[in-house]
């Protein structure tokens, strides 16, 4: 059986056909565009291949209630050009297959728990800092939904006392994704985030941001594994930044052998899929009957 799989994120969508033993078989990666620039490529990949299902990992706010008539439709988006974009009734219309929808997040914290760096745990946080923020969380066998689903990168963060930015995101201004995503850093300091790799105050003080989201995530979460992907955690040096961030934040107030000098450096990790976490929970949704 040939699925199909979309993993669309806020600065690429990745497609790809796989089949129902989770093996990719042909994969493209596209720009995210305009809706009218984007959609008629996705379309164009998938014709005549044969898929007999659909999943789609999504940039968020987006409708993953498959009850709800606006099922797949973008939400308040900082992605302005999608704000309400039909996205899993127009690809539902145009390729006749079912489709089933997640958070781009949701999906790639589902692809780590079986395939990736969280094989080992029932829980898991997927955290991916690039063009955005967000989390998605991974609990025996599901993923968090609710109202809808988490918007975990828009929680508000103490500010940096050298950080006198005043933020990106067109909703909240200084929330963690306006002042840690990778427009944020482009826009404070002048210059994408590759070309800042050695200057040590601007990872300290993403770090500082992060950190912070991580703490809250695990105080309210308490997640067994946090895994940090997206363009910006490429940075290989904000890793051990964050780790000691959040062991003094947390202040030996959460016991767990994870939460420890000896041990942190295994709680929060890097994907084991790196850039295919993502499509490949996309594939797996589409392998859900």
């Amino acid at each position: 059986m040939k699925l199909g799989a979309i993993e669309a994120g806020g600065t690429k969508f990745v497609l790809a056909v796989g089949n129902d033993q989770g093996d990719i078989l042909e994969k493209e990666v596209i720009p995210t565009e305009h809706p009218d620039v984007t959609v008629p490529k996705v379309l164009a990949f998938f014709e005549g291949k044969g898929i007999e299902r659909l999943g789609l990992g999504g940039f968020g706010p987006i409708d993953i209630n498959e009850t709800s008539p606006a099922y797949g439709q973008l939400q308040k988006t900082p992605k302005t050009d999608w704000v309400d974009y039909p996205l899993g009734a127009k690809l539902k219309e145009s390729l006749g297959v079912p489709i089933i929808i997640d958070t781009d997040v949701n999906v790639a914290a589902m692809s780590e728990a079986k395939w990736g760096n969280a094989t080992d745990v029932d829980t898991c946080l997927y955290i991916t800092v690039g063009t955005g923020i967000g989390a998605g969380a991974y609990f025996h066998g599901q993923t968090l939904k609710g109202l809808s689903h988490p918007e975990m990168g828009h929680i508000k963060v103490r500010r940096h006392p050298e950080d006198t930015y005043e933020g990106t995101c067109p909703y909240h201004g200084d929330c963690l994704e306006g002042v840690a995503a990778g427009p944020s850093l482009e826009k404070r300091w002048g210059k994408k985030g590759h070309e800042l790799a050695d200057d040590q105050q601007v990872w300290e003080i993403e770090a500082f941001y992060l950190a912070q989201a991580l703490t809250s995530y695990i105080y309210i979460l308490s997640p067994e594994r946090i895994i940090m992907g997206g363009g910006v955690m490429k940075q290989q040096q904000l890793f051990p930044l964050i780790r000691s961030n959040v062991l003094e934040m947390l202040n030996g107030y959460v016991s767990s052998p994870y939460l420890t000098e000896k041990e942190i450096d295994h709680y929060i990790v890097s994907p084991g899929l790196t850039d295919e976490a993502g499509v490949i929970g996309a594939l797996y949704l589409a392998m859900q009957e």
